[in-house]
């Protein structure tokens, strides 16, 4: 295959099946619009359907950026039917990272800690996981030995195909992850299921961990050696580094540590040959896969074949206002909504007493992604008295649709991103080694945590930190500075004891001005009631 699987490749106009949610199923089984027989029946069919596995973590359907979703049943499909953008929605909206403007249905709960198994926003992003599994048994039931033989596979690409069995397994592993660390507990459906004929069961929490854990040790020699494989696509590293974040979070996930083996494994990460780049603001960059050196696995977003509003697209939209040359998108393009609270600014040193902006920011050049000057004419400012008031709070210009050489974007009509999304990075796995090692986990230790924490902070432009400097709080912090805004604030504030005790309050946090703690089943999300309707093997989660 050609590099950039979805950039590259034509993402599948037909697939073996197509997915749908509708108001009487809501558990999502499969309806076959064109028969395995003839999407399978040439390996550039395998192709398609494996470029679309990929895809399904960067578009919301074949035709996009509307009026062909994957998932229906009453979902927008801009805002309800994307998967990046779901994801930061849940994992960014209830910290002290991210606040919306917007009122629109229930959108606000997410911030004030308060949402119901009724929420929209939940059963689409319970939906795409589910969707992408489904499609990815297909895919391994029609990858098999026999299968190809059957169909008069080349023994070449029958050869390429089952070495992509190992990635669309990976995939499948991320997509339960992601149910896991959202829902705890999961619909469960790999390609041994008859789906349509029964019911799908539902997996426990730690019984998921344990599956996702042996898959991935599974198909560890089956994937491309680290490093060895075309931008885009998932190898060794992808997979060592989904271990590395599990076991950081297992006393979460199953009520058992194993910081030990986080260690070993954001160590098979940092030793696999990967290194931080130069300029931390390059990496969010319309040609950030230039970046790929720190990337253990992207998802990869092109404005001409992956139009989404729902993919990197939403960042550079929904964080803008009327300084679209800012972001990267056209005149008018500025959707007036998210920012972040001063909670995070105050992470950043900064020079003064006023606002935290790219005027004022010293000491960390991550800050430089903040700012509040451009709206000072109209009395902006870092603290929000308004939520609803998009002049309130401390804007985020951390993805922007230009290129660190100026060329020309994809989309001409700057419209839509060519950003991609990193989802494992260098200095996520030094972060993971230096929180393991401070939790207790052995075949670490503090000199080389400090260190590597070190790097990144030089990279920064940061002052080192010191071996008194060294302890979880101060970890927790620095991943607040590095991984801002990338999807990993709420699992880290649920680790640390922080997302819903009084411990730690930020601006609006419970829909109070001043922070409020809030029940602590907050810590996870409800399994949708439709979903719940339509398959009564789901049990719903403590308190909803």
């Amino acid at each position: 295959m050609k590099n950039r699987i979805i950039k590259k490749l034509t993402i599948v106009c037909v697939a073996a099946i197509t997915v749908v949610s509708c108001a009487k199923k809501l558990d999502l089984f499969p309806q076959n619009d064109l028969t395995p027989e003839k999407a399978y029946s040439t390996a550039a069919g395998y192709k398609s359907v494996l470029a679309k596995i990929y895809a399904g973590l960067a578009i919301t359907g074949n035709q996009g950026p509307a009026g062909a979703p994957d998932i229906s049943g009453g979902l927008d499909e801009g805002s309800q039917v994307a998967f990046i953008r779901m994801f930061f929605n849940c994992q960014e909206l209830p910290t002290d990272e991210a606040v919306v403007a917007w009122n629109d249905q229930t959108i606000q709960d997410f911030h004030n800690l308060r949402w119901t198994s009724s929420d929209p926003f939940l059963r689409g992003i319970y939906a795409r996981p589910i969707y992408n599994i489904t499609l990815i048994n297909e895919y391994l039931k029609e990858a098999t030995d026999a299968k190809l033989a059957e169909r008069g596979i080349s023994a070449t690409d029958a050869a390429e195909i089952k070495k992509s069995r190992a990635e669309a397994r990976f995939l499948r592993a991320f997509n339960y992850w992601v149910m896991m660390d959202l829902f705890g507990n999961s619909t469960f459906i790999t390609e041994a299921d008859d789906i349509g004929a029964t019911l799908p069961k539902q997996i426990k929490r730690a019984d998921l961990f344990n599956y996702i854990e042996t898959e991935l040790k599974a198909i560890d020699a089956d994937l491309a050696p680290v490093k060895t494989i075309e931008y885009g696509r998932v190898d060794q590293g992808a997979a060592w580094a989904l271990l590395a974040r599990m076991y950081l979070n297992a006393a979460v996930y199953t009520g058992t540590p194993k910081y030990t083996e986080a260690i070993t494994y954001a160590k098979k990460v940092i030793a696999g040959g990967y290194s931080l780049r130069p300029i931390y603001r390059n990496l969010f960059l319309a040609d950030n896969d230039k970046q790929k050196d720190e990337f253990m696995f992207s998802v990869t977003c092109d404005g001409q074949r992956t139009q989404a509003y729902g993919n990197t697209s939403f960042f550079l939209h929904c964080a803008a206002g009327t300084d679209f040359p800012f972001f990267g998108v056209a005149k008018g393009g500025g959707w007036f909504g998210y920012r972040a609270t001063a909670a995070l600014g105050n992470l950043f040193p900064k020079t003064g007493a006023g606002d935290i902006d790219t005027a004022s920011v010293t000491g960390d050049k991550r800050g430089l992604a903040f700012y509040t000057s451009i709206y000072k004419a109209t009395n902006a400012q870092s603290v929000i008295t308004d939520v609803t008031n998009f002049e309130n709070g401390l804007h985020v210009a951390k993805y922007r649709n230009i290129r660190s050489d100026n060329a020309p974007v994809s989309d001409g009509n700057m419209e839509f991103s060519d950003i991609d999304f990193p989802v494992f990075r260098l200095s996520e796995m030094y972060l993971i080694y230096a929180e393991a090692v401070l939790r207790g986990g052995t075949g670490g230790d503090n000199t080389t945590a400090l260190t590597q924490i070190n790097l990144i902070r030089a990279r920064a432009g940061a002052v080192a930190f010191t071996s008194a400097d060294l302890n979880l709080q101060k970890v927790l912090d620095e991943r607040g500075r590095e991984l801002f805004w990338e999807g990993h604030r709420r699992t880290d504030l649920v680790r640390y004891g922080l997302l819903t005790t009084g411990t730690y309050l930020w601006p609006w946090k419970g829909g109070v001005a001043s922070g409020t703690a809030v029940d602590p089943k907050y810590n996870i999300f409800p399994i949708p009631a439709a979903n719940r309707t339509s398959n009564p093997n789901l049990d719903q989660n403590t308190g909803y």
